[in-house]
């Protein structure tokens, strides 16, 4: 079954989620940048820091603690570098770090010998520069996962819905370059089935047409900020609930996943032509 990640630098949070099934908790560190080429969007911008990733190490037990980092970028005026960055989220504990935004296999290579095989690697592939080079990228020894970012990839194609790029089968040829080199893959979010403008449990069937192994859950799944009895009911009732039709799929036939693929399609298409 898919692994779920789940955003939140909150460690009591963080041990309902794992409690409830939730395989990586994820902290968020990234904010270089970010905010120029997501404005205007509805977008969540956190700046966790390594504080949360040694708070969250204390107190998880069962599921992985994944740690998105800034771009690769220099030391500036009060910004440390990537490597002393990278340094810091080892030392506070992570298993695994994600590096966003990419645009060249260079960066990547730069990712992976800063972080010296000291703990799993994902890159975050959302850019279409990283999309054009990502033969070349597959290349690269050392990469433990690859997820796709659906919202800034689609951003970056000048898209107006981020399920575009999944109807038109980018991420199609995307995951099936990583299948073929053999490193595991995700992409995007998903929120509780039935809802979301493109209802999850369609994007779900897609996860399983398209072999892939993870996938976040969004802030439409849960908000982090919600009174803590809040969070513990709806992890308590929609990790099973999206586990029962994660089931359902298991069992799909080929058609089936065609069938569904066309449905998103369709969807997909009639939400861009209702968007300005």
């Amino acid at each position: 079954m898919l692994k779920f990640m789940y955003i939140t630098n909150r460690p009591e949070v963080a041990k309902i989620a794992e409690a409830a099934g939730v395989e990586r908790i994820f902290v968020d560190m990234e904010y270089l940048w970010k905010a120029d080429r997501q404005g205007g969007m509805n977008t969540v911008q956190n700046h966790h820091t390594t504080e949360d990733v040694k708070r969250l190490r204390a107190v998880l037990t069962t599921a992985e603690l994944l740690t998105r980092i800034n771009p690769i970028h220099e030391a500036m005026d009060g910004i440390v570098s990537s490597k002393e960055e990278i340094d810091g989220v080892i030392e506070a504990g992570t298993d695994i770090i994600m590096l966003p935004y990419f645009k060249t296999a260079e960066e990547v290579r730069t990712f992976i010998r800063l972080v010296d095989g000291r703990a799993r690697t994902m890159l975050l592939l959302e850019t279409p520069e990283a999309a054009e080079a990502i033969d070349e990228i597959l290349e690269i020894r050392g990469i433990d996962e690859i997820h796709v970012g659906l919202n800034d990839l689609s951003l970056g194609y000048g898209k107006k819905f981020m399920f575009e790029i999944l109807a038109d089968g980018t991420v199609d040829k995307l995951c099936g370059k990583f299948k073929a080199a053999r490193i595991a893959y995700g992409f995007g979010g998903v929120a509780s089935p039935g809802k979301g403008m493109l209802p999850a449990e369609l994007i779900l069937m897609e996860h399983y047409r398209l072999g892939s192994g993870c996938v976040i859950l969004s802030r439409s799944f849960c908000n982090p900020e919600e009174e803590l009895d809040v969070i513990e009911n709806i992890f308590r009732e929609g990790i099973p609930e999206i586990r029962q039709y994660e089931e359902r799929y298991m069992q799909c036939e080929a058609e089936d996943f065609e069938e569904n693929r066309k449905l998103v399609a369709e969807r997909v298409q009639m939400i861009c032509e209702k968007i300005n």
